[in-house]
């Protein structure tokens, strides 16, 4: 087995962060297996160096030292590139011009229901998705152009996805989950897999680096679970292997409210500050104390 916990170094880690890190090792740990560490930096704007020493500490002070050298997404570029132009040349992503004002405007049609609301938000309507002819992939890709799957193609090449759950779905369920092209389309629309201002987008470098990694199990929070069909779908096309996927519960403050890096009085550097102990981390996330008595029934190994 092989797990990885994989933040952004755009501040600090907070509770949320230790109890998806530590979780990710214990797995690791009573699987006789190993965990990784991947620093997504892809977003330069926003990304800093005393961050990802300050993450680095953390893992360590945790109890959770990663057990290879950490995989940066900034070194990565290169591999996204190559998987935007197999995508490109096989006619599977065009590019788009649409703003999020564009898209509200075609969503706020008239139209039966109200409009769909997928991973990214607002599921794209496919303006732009025909503008191209037939024969464009053997053109260059261009640069610095928002690039969209074109999930009708796609689909015609896949058919419905199917990955193994063994944490926590929106329903409870866990196991076989399959996803029909019907949802698809209706739910999920054409995604962003490159954006204007940088190479790439989430869905498209967690598929290359999970790879990359040789990750077999990928444990993340239950925030994610709409998007894990999308990342299979681009398995798929890229004959990449598929994880099995473990969404975990989201730690909460005392209204309810999701974590986020703003939320200073719960950074764990803050928590060491003040005196806590690792185990004193464990037991506020609700994680036991000895990760090497753990057992997993519903994971592999």
């Amino acid at each position: 087995m092989r797990t990885r916990f994989a933040p952004s170094p755009t501040g600090p880690l907070h509770l949320g962060h230790a109890y998806s890190a530590l979780l990710a090792h214990d797995m690791a740990r009573a699987a006789g297996g190993r965990f990784l560490l991947r620093i997504e930096d892809i977003d330069t704007t926003r990304s800093r160096p005393e961050w990802e020493r300050q993450i680095l500490d953390d893992l360590d002070w945790l109890g959770a030292t990663p057990d290879e050298p950490p995989l940066r997404q900034s070194d990565r570029i290169g591999a996204y590139e190559r998987a935007l132009d197999t995508l490109w040349r096989r006619e599977l992503i065009y590019p788009c011009t649409c703003t999020r004002r564009d898209i509200a405007a075609a969503a706020s049609a008239p139209q039966e229901g109200a409009p769909p609301i997928g991973p990214d938000g607002l599921a794209y309507p496919g303006t732009c998705r025909d503008c191209l002819p037939a024969g464009y992939g053997a053109k260059p890709r261009p640069q610095g152009a928002a690039l969209r799957l074109n999930m009708r193609r796609a689909l015609a090449l896949t058919g419905a996805v199917t990955f193994i759950e063994t944490g926590e779905s929106p329903e409870g369920l866990t196991g076989a989950r399959t996803t029909s092209p019907d949802t698809f389309q209706a739910e999920i629309g054409d995604v962003v897999l490159s954006r204007r201002d940088f190479t790439g987008s989430y869905h498209l470098s967690v598929v290359l680096d999970d790879a990359a990694q040789r990750i077999t199990l990928v444990p993340r929070g239950c925030d994610l679970f709409s998007a894990t069909p999308i990342h299979v779908l681009l398995q798929c096309l890229l004959d990449l292997p598929t994880p099995t996927y473990h969404h975990h519960r989201l730690i909460r403050d005392e209204a309810g409210k999701r974590l986020a890096k703003r939320d200073d009085a719960r950074a764990i550097a803050t928590y060491r500050a003040d005196g806590a102990t690792p185990g004193d981390i464990r037991a506020m996330v609700g994680l036991a104390a000895h990760p090497g008595l753990l057992r997993f029934p519903n994971i592999p190994g």
